[in-house]
């Protein structure tokens, strides 16, 4: 497990030389090491490496795995999560990446509130247009903000997106920069703050810090390729 820690230190070096281009301080950008399909044995060695958030998308995996895992880390849950699996992932989670609907976002503050709990989330925003991924539009969140943004037991702390795949990380730069451009506009006209975008992942978080990133969620660059598993 040596090599997740060396993949750590390299990533750490270009989250800090990214920030530094943009003229960001390097610690307002946290790494989400995405463990999604591998071992609580790899999570440990990146635990011990002095990584302390780790991303999941699969609530029965996680459901598996945290227990497993050393105490004391935060879990961000990714993925896409089915309104019948929020009772199940509360308890896990304290950190939402992917609300994707006004319905969700009610019925995880719903349960949340049942629960005792108080949960922080994001919004995701299908930038990009694509048919093939979930989110609000841009209109429809500006329609929705109001109503999220009054919600007792979630916070709504930012915006996350994800960017058509590419073998060029420049690419998804415009897709990054309507996020923080929409983050803006929705803090400035609902004021409401929002200070996280989580925005990148492997092949092109370094133009996402550049863009404004306050999260990069980051798997194979650390851990390697994905084993294969069977869909929830």
């Amino acid at each position: 497990m040596d090599e997740i820690a060396t993949h750590l230190a390299a990533i750490r070096g270009k989250i800090t030389a990214a920030a530094r281009r943009a003229g960001r301080d390097p610690s307002a950008v946290r790494l989400v090491a995405v463990s999604k399909t591998h071992p609580a044995g790899a999570v440990a060695a990146a635990a011990e490496a002095g990584e302390r958030e780790f991303g999941e998308s699969r609530v029965q995996e996680a459901r598996e795995k945290i227990p497993a895992c050393p105490p004391g880390l935060k879990w961000h849950f990714i993925g896409h999560l089915q309104k019948n699996k929020v009772r199940q992932a509360l308890p896990l989670f304290s950190f939402f990446h992917s609300i994707d609907s006004a319905s969700l976002a009610q019925t995880i503050d719903r349960v949340a509130g049942e629960n005792g709990q108080s949960v922080e989330g994001l919004l995701e925003v299908n930038i990009s247009g694509e048919t093939t991924k979930h989110g609000f539009t841009p209109d429809a969140l500006r329609k929705e903000f109001p109503a999220l943004s009054s919600l007792r037991h979630l916070r709504i702390r930012g915006l996350m997106t994800m960017a058509p795949y590419s073998d060029n990380p420049e690419d998804a730069r415009p897709v990054f920069r309507m996020l923080r451009e929409l983050r803006d506009e929705l803090q400035s006209a609902h004021n409401h703050p929002l200070p996280e975008l989580s925005m990148g992942m492997s092949g092109d978080f370094e133009p996402a810090i550049e863009e404004g990133a306050t999260l990069v969620r980051v798997g194979s660059s650390i851990f390697g390729t994905r084993p294969q598993q069977n869909p929830e």
